[in-house]
């Protein structure tokens, strides 16, 4: 069903309603695959249907999306409230008042300490938002108001040659960060098996800390001297990665062991010791712990830097980038092409361009 741009004649309640009806309507599309429990689906569904009174009750709401598996609705709510925060202060009257100036200067002052890709998705939830509405808006005479944002000449993002590359260890680094992990002394025995577990796959690996946490026991494989591991990546795209059994057997028998004893939800192969998921806040926090005490120190020590020093020694030691993308499951290789600017081989070749 369609509605007047102004459907309401308060500011306000109308920016809420077309809010509520856009996250409803992404709410519909995103993906499910972590989503246990259906019945919750349906009650968040209710909520929206049923409409909401404040902003606030529209976040409470969407964070419960989240913490249902509904992962992908922050890119579009965080932006969104902002967004909303800053139009209803202004004094409006109507949506109709709302430009593409506007909105550029909105973008300018709420992210400007961001990085570029929070920036993008900044700029893709307004367009997202704006295109919804475009569509979906019609008055008592079948006439459709049309914002027709672009933002295509916004200033915020400094673009590629601006951005800056992802931390990363390097490998006399790496294997003092393994050893390190071998090392490091965990509160509790059993659960520090875990740990060391799940930071080995992922530094031998490079995949992404979501997809450790969701791996299930069965996803993990011996085949003679490997493990091949059953990854669910972005989008529930399939992929396999392989690690050297030898890396991880201890800990993998050690932790078993402990798991064995527990209620696990899900067959999840890692859990805390009430059986369920752990979060990536804490992941980054071992990470973190891991690392200070092996005097690493690095500009971002979260988790995901992981991910980039795997990146990084595979791109060096084989030059092959289109072998870094299936690795790490990215979908286009120009996500990869970043770690190219790490191979100092290439940059030091270039010194001999004016040697005769």
């Amino acid at each position: 069903m369609r509605y007047a741009i102004d459907h309401f004649s308060n500011f306000d309640k109308n920016l809420l309603f077309w809010l509520e009806r856009f996250i409803y309507s992404k709410i519909n599309s995103l993906s499910n695959h972590q989503v246990k429990n259906k019945d919750e689906i349906l009650k968040v569904l209710a909520k929206f249907r049923g409409g909401f009174e404040s902003i606030e009750s529209l976040q409470n709401t969407c964070k419960e999306c989240r913490n249902i598996g509904l992962i992908g609705v922050n890119t579009y709510i965080i932006p969104l409230v902002r967004l909303y925060e800053y139009l209803t202060h202004l004094g409006l009257e109507s949506l109709k008042n709302v430009d593409e100036e506007l909105l550029k200067e909105f973008l300018t002052i709420h992210t400007s300490a961001l990085s570029d890709a929070t920036k993008k998705n900044y700029r893709m939830a307004l367009l997202n938002f704006f295109g919804f509405v475009d569509k979906q808006n019609e008055d008592a005479q079948g006439t459709s108001y049309n914002f027709r944002i672009t933002l295509k000449n916004w200033g915020g993002l400094r673009g590629k040659s601006g951005q800056k590359l992802p931390s990363f260890m390097n490998e006399e680094e790496v294997h003092r960060f393994i050893n390190g992990i071998n090392n490091f002394v965990f509160k509790h025995q059993d659960l520090g098996a875990r740990n060391r577990l799940l930071l080995k796959i992922i530094i031998y690996t490079g995949i992404r800390v979501g997809e450790a946490l969701g791996l299930k026991l069965k996803d993990i494989m011996q085949d003679g001297e490997f493990y091949l591991i059953q990854v669910r990546g972005k989008g529930n795209k399939p992929r396999v990665v392989i690690l050297k059994a030898k890396n991880i057997n201890e800990d993998l028998v050690l932790w078993k062991s402990a798991r064995d004893t527990m209620q696990v939800e899900d067959d999840l192969l890692f859990c805390n010791h009430k059986g369920k998921k752990l979060t990536q806040a804490y992941v980054s926090r071992i990470v973190e712990q891991v690392l200070l005490h092996n005097g690493i120190r690095k500009e971002k020590n979260g988790a995901h830097m992981l991910r980039h020093s795997f990146a990084t020694l595979l791109y060096q030691k084989s030059q092959d980038l289109v072998l870094v993308q299936e690795s790490l499951g990215h979908a286009s290789l120009d996500t990869s092409r970043i770690y190219m600017h790490f191979d100092k081989q290439k940059l030091k070749d270039t010194t001999e361009i004016m040697e005769h």
